[in-house]
């Protein structure tokens, strides 16, 4: 069976350790998903045109997103204006839902609120951050 391919959004300032156990979860074979960065910070250009652009590939080679909900992923971005949303998060998810992708949000505490753009197009809710938790949200989403 093909792993699924997910993307995964997550605030890289605060939340990247997270990536980083979702990454190392990654190269194990028994897991059912390969994973792709979706990170702004990562991206090596100033241009919210030029990222806007590597974020939208990256998410269509996708099929499913995995958004990590932190304390700060409904802060409000300086360049929201020109993102044409809250944040990159906020954009990410909406590009993800645009693509008719999956998404599974992993709220990190239940008191964290997700940005709106989570709300009412089918996602997953896991909270907590569990491999088994994820994956099941996952094998829940028909894609």
């Amino acid at each position: 069976m093909a792993k699924k391919k997910v993307c995964v959004s997550f605030d890289y300032e605060h939340d990247k350790h997270y990536y980083y156990l979702l990454a190392a979860w990654n190269n194990n074979p028994n897991i059912n998903f390969g994973i792709n960065d979706c990170t702004p910070s990562e991206i090596q250009s100033e241009s919210v045109s030029k990222i806007k652009q590597v974020l939208s590939t990256k998410i269509g080679q996708a099929n499913y997103m995995v958004a990590i909900i932190g304390e700060h992923s409904t802060d409000t971005h300086p360049d929201s204006g020109e993102i044409d949303y809250n944040n990159w998060q906020s954009y990410e998810i909406a590009k993800n839902h645009e693509k008719k992708n999956g998404l599974v949000v992993v709220k990190l505490d239940s008191s964290y609120s997700a940005p709106d753009e989570c709300y009412n197009i089918g996602t997953k809710w896991v909270t907590g951050f569990s491999l088994d938790a994820i994956e099941n949200a996952l094998k829940e989403l028909v894609n």
